[in-house]
């Protein structure tokens, strides 16, 4: 049995595993691996993640499994630890994001990436928008979700 999942803040020791996690998870889903040097993404992180989102940590028995970025709008990054994918992490993590919302959000995902799909359209999300992220040059999806009589 699998033992329960743990969200907390972001914790600073935590840092370097959850931008490798990301980059495995990113490359895992997308089907091409993280544009940027490691040493840009920690700065991305540090720079603007963490100063422009809220980050909660999915721990399972001490160990981080996922992670979600998200303010009262919008969830900006959500990634599982692909060795713990299908578990009901996302999901908790998803479930804080709109427990801590405004009521609405929005997110942008890959074409590329179904598995992304398949989560959100499970979870409420609707696709609102199609369009083209120049950096990856990959087609992206805008979904929107509304809390029920909203």
């Amino acid at each position: 049995m699998n033992a329960s999942i743990e969200l907390t803040s972001y914790q600073p020791p935590f840092r370097e595993r959850l931008v490798s996690l990301w980059r495995a998870s990113f490359a895992h889903g997308v089907g091409a691996p993280v544009p940027h040097p490691l040493d840009e993404h920690l700065r991305y992180f540090d720079e603007h993640l963490l100063s422009e989102t809220t980050v909660h940590l999915a721990l399972r028995d001490g160990e981080l499994v996922g992670f979600g970025a998200f303010t009262a709008e919008a969830v900006m990054q959500l990634y599982v630890d692909i060795a713990h994918l299908g578990q009901g992490i996302g999901t908790c993590l998803l479930d804080r994001a709109k427990a801590d919302s405004h009521g609405r959000l929005w997110l942008y995902t890959f074409v590329t990436n179904r598995n992304a799909q398949r989560f959100y359209e499970r979870h409420g999300f609707e696709v609102v928008e199609r369009g083209f992220e120049p950096v990856m040059e990959l087609g992206d999806l805008r979904y929107e979700w509304r809390r029920p009589g909203r």
